[in-house]
């Protein structure tokens, strides 16, 4: 039995890929996809990319099958596009979703530990981990190291969350524990999303396991990284902290 076959009954897994100008990678990120797990279906959710991604998601759909592509209107955030991918899967039936980017970063061929991580713990979340014993990252520039890993402890000490890489963004959630994180109310965008669904699930009383992977630096394209998004993690990660504290001390009290 596959990997796909055993994470329930319902459709399977399908892997949501965001993309904005993304016509070079997406098509080598696919067809590794599809050879690391064949039963695996493929969302690309597509922000009215400039330079034509969304018709070579259209023609890799006609070619490989099982891929269907999803065209906004325009570019309107990473959040807001897994937010509309998630409700997608979740309408169709799927019992896992994955999230992926199309750039490569996130290696296709370890995407069945990270399934296999969330069939064999039981968990509701699977984070491919760059900071647990055993991941690492590749031809990353030592800033991008430092921010990363500072930003992941800033995130466990401000929010007491116990995961070491919750801004990462190659994971699988069972769309049961999915379906309970009112997706409508997610304002966050940038890598903050992954922060806000990560302390989501847990808040849920949802497991998170994490899986060492092997981050590496893009080859095709440029990041997606800008201070906007770095801003937007420090004051939200900060005000959550901030709350979650003050309801631990309003416990405290009432005690």
């Amino acid at each position: 039995m596959s990997r796909v076959e055993r994470v329930g009954a319902g459709e399977g897994v399908v892997v949501v890929i965001p993309t904005y100008d993304e016509r070079e990678s997406l098509p080598v990120t696919v067809r590794r996809l599809r050879e690391a797990v064949p039963e695996a279906h493929v969302l690309v959710v597509d922000d009215a990319s400039p330079d034509g991604t969304g018709q070579v998601a259209e023609d890799l759909a006609a070619e490989l099958g099982r891929i269907d592509v999803m065209h906004r209107t325009g570019k309107s955030g990473l959040g807001s596009a897994y937010v509309a991918g998630f409700g997608w899967a979740l309408s169709r039936g799927f019992d896992v979703v994955v999230e992926m980017d199309a750039d490569g970063s996130h290696r296709p061929e370890e995407l069945p530990a990270v399934l296999e991580a969330l069939v064999e713990s039981s968990a509701d979340l699977a984070i491919g981990s760059r900071w647990v014993r055993g991941g690492r990252v590749e031809n990353w520039p030592w800033h991008r190291e430092v921010l990363s890993r500072g930003a992941n402890t800033y995130t466990r000490l401000a929010m007491g969350m116990a995961v070491r890489d919750a801004t990462a963004g190659f994971r699988a959630y069972r769309a049961e524990m999915l379906g309970r994180l009112d997706l409508a109310t997610v304002a966050s965008q940038g890598y903050c999303f992954q922060v806000d669904l990560t302390w989501r699930t847990v808040r849920a009383g949802g497991q998170v396991v994490e899986v060492p992977i092997t981050f590496v630096e893009r080859e095709r394209g440029t990041s997606k990284m800008s201070r906007s998004i770095i801003l937007e993690a420090l004051w939200r990660v900060t005000a959550w902290g901030a709350a979650h504290r003050a309801r631990q001390l309003r416990g405290l009290v009432r005690r």
